[in-house]
């Protein structure tokens, strides 16, 4: 099956769907201020990097980065879907992102997510990110976790 990752914008509908299917997923688990995903609008307004991962030209995941300054990259709406889990997809995703901060002079990846997500914590700690104490725009919230990894 044809893997690819490619630059997409967020409005489109095969990206808008993984958007609207995560934001679902997350409003079972979280309350709205402990929810700090983007919207499609803001991703746009805000100039995140945005890429569609397809297995057999199917959607199957997304995630962006948003370059802050020199100082780091946030990964931003990352999400793999259900069927397509469990075949290292995230980690393909979190390797694109990195080269495209990388290609930017960016040596820093941050990343805030919520402590019910159990299978993305599981991979940001085996990929090597680390958890660190909230950084901005984040609070202390006890449901949300905040991880960095250096790509020097």
């Amino acid at each position: 099956m044809p893997v690819t990752i490619a630059a997409e914008r967020p409005d489109t509908p095969d990206a808008t769907a993984l958007i609207n299917e995560l934001q679902t997923h997350l409003e079972s688990f979280y309350p709205p201020e402990s929810r700090h995903g983007f919207s499609v609008d803001k991703l746009i307004a805000q100039g995140v990097a945005f890429f569609v991962l397809r297995v057999d030209d199917r959607a199957a995941g997304c995630g962006g980065i948003m370059l802050v300054g020199q100082e780091y990259g946030e990964v931003k709406r990352m999400y793999v879907r259900p069927e397509f889990r469990g075949r290292e997809y995230g980690k393909l995703l979190i390797d694109h992102l990195a080269a495209h901060a990388k290609s930017h002079g960016i040596t820093l990846l941050r990343l805030e997510t919520g402590i019910h997500q159990l299978a993305a914590i599981r991979l940001y700690e085996q990929y090597g990110f680390r958890q660190i104490p909230p950084f901005a725009p984040y609070f202390e919230n006890p449901v949300s976790r905040c991880y960095e990894m250096s790509l020097a």
